[in-house]
Formats: C-alpha cells, sequence, structure tokens
C-alpha cells in the first residue's frame, strides 16, 4: 500500500468512513479493549481529519507509520474502529422525515421479526429493548404519507403486535464519537 494514499487510492477503507468506538470485549472475556493514551490521539485524529493519509497522521502524531499501521490494524480488528463508509445524510437523498418506531413482537418471534426488518429499505437501524415495546427502530421517510406507508407494512410483518411512533422534530446532538474518546482519553492518561 501506498502510505501517502488519499482515499479511494489505495487507502485502507476505515480512511472514507466513520470512526466507532465499539467498547467490544476481547476474546469473550468481557473485558473491554485497552485503549490507551496513542490510541485516543489515533482516533480522535481520524475523526478530525477522516480522509487524510496515514504518512500524515504518522507525521502529525510523531510517531513511525509502521507503529500507526499495527495500532490502526488492532483497533479495527478489535472492533473499536467499525465505519468503513462515508457519512449520508437521509435528508439529502430525499428522506427528510425521521421517527422512531417501537414494535412490540408476539413471544418467540423477536428473530423472525428482526429479520424481516432488514428487508424494509427505510428502516436504518433496528435493536432489540427493554421497557416499552421490544425493538426500536430508526426509519426515514419522503414525508408523512410515506411513514404511514412504512408503518403499515411494519404492522402487516408477523409476530408485529402493534407498534408506537414518535416523529423527531430536529436533531439535536448530531451523531458523535469525539467526545467519548476525549473521556476516553482522559482515563487513558491517569
Amino acid at each position: 500500500m501506498d502510505d501517502g494514499a488519499r482515499p479511494g487510492q489505495g487507502a485502507p477503507h476505515w480512511a472514507i468512513g466513520t470512526v466507532g468506538v465499539d467498547r467490544r470485549t476481547q476474546e469473550g472475556t468481557g473485558a473491554a479493549m485497552a485503549v490507551d493514551e496513542l490510541d485516543t490521539r489515533i482516533l480522535r485524529l481520524l475523526l478530525e481529519q477522516p480522509r487524510t493519509s496515514v504518512r500524515e497522521y504518522a507525521r502529525v502524531l510523531g510517531v513511525a507509520r509502521g507503529t500507526l499501521q499495527a495500532r490502526l490494524d488492532r483497533l479495527e480488528r478489535d472492533g473499536v474502529i467499525t465505519g468503513t463508509g462515508p457519512i449520508l445524510s437521509p435528508a439529502a437523498l430525499g428522506h427528510p422525515v425521521l421517527a422512531f418506531v417501537h414494535i412490540e413482537v408476539t413471544q418467540g418471534h423477536l428473530d423472525d421479526v428482526g429479520d424481516a426488518l432488514a428487508a424494509v429499505p427505510e428502516i436504518v437501524e433496528a435493536f432489540s429493548i427493554t421497557g416499552g415495546g421490544d425493538l426500536l427502530t430508526r426509519v426515514v421517510a419522503r414525508d408523512n404519507a410515506h411513514l404511514e406507508d412504512v408503518i403499515q407494512k411494519l404492522i402487516s410483518l408477523p409476530g408485529v403486535v402493534r407498534t408506537r411512533t414518535e416523529v423527531a422534530l430536529r436533531e439535536r446532538v448530531s451523531h458523535r464519537l469525539l467526545p467519548l474518546v476525549e473521556s476516553i482519553g482522559r482515563t487513558a492518561k491517569r
């Protein structure tokens, strides 16, 4: 790989997209992956300058390119770096309506409903949850009529008992991980 490569020109796929701080456990031990001060500096730089080359990252951080590449490989292997593509805007793609749909499922059908949700393109995320309902989905739509059509499609899925929908009016805090990375970095310095 050309260590001065730019995204789309031989750059590693993590350079194109987002960085997810996914504190997965290592090898099923139940312990979160140890992220040290250099790791947090690397993650911060990736979040602030996602389209920079590996060579430039190493220069800014004051570490050897090989050291940086080894850290990046480990962070990716351990599930800390999870993003592999650009951040897209559903609104810019013609789907400005955002709603959160809670889905109550017939007992024993959670996996079946979860699999069926994957076939609905307007569902951009789905989670199993505790509390009111069994699943929480993030749904995008062209307009309110389209949202109603999507909800009707969800209600008709085998195993779905009922839904409850909340429409987002305005985003107050954009998806972000930098404050979390900075907090982890402060903890790692101690």
